[in-house]
């Protein structure tokens, strides 16, 4: 008796219970972000001359593009290092990062008082090489345009040999198609090139948010206020790569009903308390140097935050994949992910937000409701489009053979 076949995987739909509710909260953040542009930054935040940066700059500009590292680190250990078994996850990374960096744009857009004027950044007559700031524009506009084009890859794969343009167009489908193979060919000459010059980028602007706040002088708390902060952000950048490619693959693979890469996630998750120990050392040596440490045992606000990130973001992480039951533990792995994540977040709120007194005395700072939802809306947006492009082009693995 002939066995029954094996019944192929259901592509899963766009559309679910809780993706409608990601959507109401898109649609909630993209009303808030109308009012910004139509009404002003005065009109739907509490920002003011002595706060004149709050929450867009700390989560959606600072904690995205830490967030956001995923991308050139995994890129660096795949391409890079050549660890062949790491390849699975490189993808997923990159359309992480490239759409949190189109976001990270977004956000210092939404900020900018002239907005209508951000793209003077790219006429070089009026360039500022002594601005911090103007190397973080640079660093981030051209390393978008860089994974835009390390993307392109997957788009040829999806549509070369699919082209099907509707009606008069469709004489056009074998000159797309020959376009399309082309464009392929020559990336692929030339993708290394594109790879290392993200990974050049990502470490100039992410020690280059650390360096911004260098130059805020007294005005940072001495717990984070340091030389070596560039340091340090460009180290937890590295810290954040792999955990958020855990994090990230453990949720798409829930999400997609797909089973957990929890083998290949494990080995990666070996290079984080490694990471996380250099890290962590080089923040005591740093504190002990500058005679800081005893800021830490104060019982002040700053003590509190401070204990928060380092004991719960880089210690306990630490302490749990030193083990390798938790590294061949689901569970464990996300935990440890999640950990990671926090330390790095309350780091940059610490760093741009918590720790920071501004120089001209006003009442303290609290987002608006706008400010929250323009915030959570974006959060929404970016898994909405992480969704629909990951359902649509080959970007994951496990969904190739079930993608229409």
């Amino acid at each position: 008796m002939n066995a029954a076949p094996a019944a192929m995987p259901t592509r899963p739909r766009y559309f679910t219970p809780g993706v409608w509710v990601v959507s109401a909260i898109a649609l909630t953040g993209a009303a808030a972000l109308a009012a910004r542009y139509v009404l002003g930054l005065g009109a739907v935040t509490n920002l003011s001359d002595g706060y004149p940066w709050g929450l867009w700059i700390a989560i959606d500009v600072a904690c995205g593009v830490a967030l956001a590292a995923g991308g050139f680190t995994t890129a660096f250990i795949a391409h890079l290092v050549h660890r062949e078994e790491f390849h699975p996850l490189v993808r997923p990374a990159l359309l992480t990062a490239m759409i949190g960096y189109t976001f990270v744009a977004l956000g210092v857009m939404t900020d900018l008082g002239r907005f209508w004027a951000m793209w003077h950044v790219m006429l070089p007559w009026m360039w500022q090489g002594n601005s911090v700031l103007f190397e973080v524009a640079i660093c981030v506009m051209t390393y978008v345009t860089v994974l835009y084009i390390e993307f392109l890859p997957i788009v040829c794969e999806r549509f070369i040999g699919r082209v099907r343009l509707p009606g008069p167009l469709a004489r056009f489908n074998g000159l797309a198609d020959s376009a399309l193979r082309r464009l392929d060919a020559g990336l692929g000459r030339v993708m290394t090139v594109f790879i290392i010059l993200g990974v050049v980028l990502s470490c100039m602007h992410q020690s280059s948010l650390g360096t911004l706040m260098v130059i805020a002088g007294p005005k940072l708390h001495p717990l984070w206020q340091t030389p070596m902060l560039p340091m340090f952000f460009l180290l937890s950048a590295f810290c954040v790569g792999p955990a958020m490619v855990v994090f990230e693959s453990l949720l798409a693979a829930r999400s997609f009903r797909l089973a957990p890469e929890t083998e290949i996630l494990g080995r990666l998750a070996r290079l984080i308390p490694i990471l996380l120990g250099v890290y962590g050392i080089g923040r005591v040596i740093d504190l002990l140097n500058r005679g800081a440490a005893p800021h830490v045992l104060e019982g002040s606000a700053a003590s509190v935050l401070f204990a928060a990130e380092f004991g719960l973001g880089v210690v306990a992480p630490f302490a749990l994949l030193l083990g390798q039951r938790a590294r061949r533990s689901t569970s464990r792995l996300f935990l440890a992910a999640c950990l990671v994540i926090f330390g790095v977040v309350l780091n940059r709120l610490n760093v741009f937000l918590l720790g920071f007194t501004p120089p001209i005395e006003s009442a303290p700072y609290a987002p608006s409701p706008a400010e929250y939802a323009v915030t959570a809306g974006f959060i929404a947006m970016m898994v909405l489009i992480y969704r629909f492009l990951a359902l649509n082009f080959p970007v994951i693995e496990g969904l190739k053979e079930v993608r229409s």
